[in-house]
């Protein structure tokens, strides 16, 4: 069951330099959106955040993906029609002005996740990093103690012959 239904007005109160795009380029960034992040009440970010927590931090993945992707008017801002997006993808790390010269890096992707530095490019992009990183994080259970029962009433682990006497 989907969490949160896309509200293209929604989305505009709470990023307001995106309304000169479209609802059906909205949509259209929403729908990506949900593909990269579970839309779903199932989704662990759902369960810690509630659903307005929720909806705020799937539009920030909108409005990432939004910047990335949405032409842009005069002004440079994102717009349902004008130029195309930047082809530039990640941060510009060095420019020259004689015989024009950009250079653009992920950052260093290695340091994190390898997905985070798709995320930095945008504020919007970090924002949702830095929202979702508690349910990023793995649960850890250091050599659980299993024991034989009356589901497999012949297991005698061998991983920890000092935990588990029992041998056969």
């Amino acid at each position: 069951m989907s969490a949160v239904t896309y509200n293209f007005d929604d989305w505009i109160a709470l990023f307001p330099e995106f309304s000169g795009c479209s609802p059906a380029q909205g949509q259209g960034y929403f729908n990506r959106a949900s593909a990269v992040f579970m839309n779903d009440v199932s989704n662990p970010v759902y369960g810690a955040q509630g659903a307005s927590g929720f909806q705020t931090i799937l539009y920030l993945l909108v409005s990432h993906i939004a910047w990335l992707n949405a032409p842009r008017d005069a002004s440079g801002n994102p717009s349902a029609s004008g130029a195309p997006a930047s082809p530039i993808v990640g941060r510009i790390n060095s420019a020259n002005q004689g015989s024009v010269s950009v250079q653009a890096d992920m950052g260093d992707a290695n340091s994190g996740s390898p997905s985070q530095a798709w995320y930095m490019q945008t504020k919007y992009g970090a924002e949702f990093w830095a929202a979702t990183a508690p349910q990023r994080t793995a649960n850890y259970l250091a050599n659980p103690l299993l024991m034989p029962g009356t589901i497999f009433p012949g297991y005698y682990p061998a991983f920890n012959s000092r935990r588990f006497p029992y041998r056969r």
